[in-house]
Order: structure tokens, then sequence, then C-alpha cells
């Protein structure tokens, strides 16, 4: 089921599974209660994808500190991706092969890039109802702005803290 539009905040995330690097299943639905940042990628062995992906990576600790599971996603397959994760040295971080039926899941979000193959440079942020809170789609070459994601993810637990102290 293709979308034609972008994914919108206040939308219920399409639900999916793939594979990641270690051809182990990443279910969305298994990540219910917890924030779920979506990093995708156009292709692995890009600087700008490295880089991107690699910001992930030094920034495990912090994710898994405010209860939010980061993963990268990209049309590549799944030995390509272990091929890349190694070359990286990404140990930690889950990077998922959007690889068959071809960008199923970019086509779902409604980012992928049919003339190109791949989906946008976009990240996606899903609230522990897996409902969609933050979209953003960059340039194709540049990096995102991790800082700007985690300063959201960051806002959404003083948001939460607050509202529970509320009288």
């Amino acid at each position: 089921m293709e979308r034609q539009t972008i994914i919108q905040p206040g939308e219920h995330a399409p639900n999916f599974s793939l594979k990641d690097q270690r051809s182990q299943t990443f279910g969305l639905l298994e990540e219910m209660g917890r924030k779920v940042l979506l990093s995708f990628h156009p292709l692995a062995w890009t600087d700008f994808c490295a880089a991107q992906m690699q910001s992930l990576e030094e920034n495990y600790a912090l994710f898994s500190s405010i209860d939010t599971v980061a993963v990268g996603i990209s049309v590549d397959s799944v030995p390509c991706k272990k091929a890349w994760a190694d070359s990286l040295k990404i140990d930690d971080t889950r990077i998922l092969a959007d690889f068959w039926p071809h960008g199923k899941v970019a086509q779902a979000y409604g980012i992928f890039r049919d003339a190109n193959g791949f989906s946008e440079r976009a990240n996606i942020i899903l609230d522990e109802n897996q409902r969609v809170v933050f979209v953003k789609v960059y340039p194709v070459h540049s990096i995102p702005d991790i800082a700007e994601v985690i300063r959201f993810l960051q806002g959404m637990e003083v948001s939460r803290t607050d509202s529970g102290n509320a009288v």
C-alpha cells in the first residue's frame, strides 16, 4: 500500500517487520510502550548516511535512558547492512533492511523516492502509542541534526513529567 503524501504528526504509524544487520526481525508492534526513532537514509556506503547512522550509535545510551529505540532504515539488503555496520563499528544500533518488497516501509510512510529507488533522508518519531509526533525530511546530501531530535525527545520526557505533577 503506497502513500502519495508524507506521513504527518497525529497519524498512527503503519506497522512493519524488517530484518536488521544481524538477520534478526524488528517488529514495530513489539516496541509499543516505547518511543521509536525511525531514521531513514537513502543508501549504505555513502558518507552522509554513514554519519547519520554513526550519530545514532554514538547516542545509543542516551536514547535508551529516555526509553527510545532508534533504528536506521534503508533499501539495502541484510548482507549489505551487516558489512556496512561492521565497517562503521555499529554494534548496538539496529539498521533495518527495507529491501524486499523494495522500499515497502518507506512507501508506507510516504517517503520513497520513485525516481531514485530509495527513501528520503528523514527522521520520524513515534510516541509510546505509535502515533507520529515528529517528521522531518532533510536534503539527501546532508546529515540530520541529531541534537534537534534529542531535544525533541527530551522535551517529550519533560512534558510527561510536568503533566504527571499537575494538580
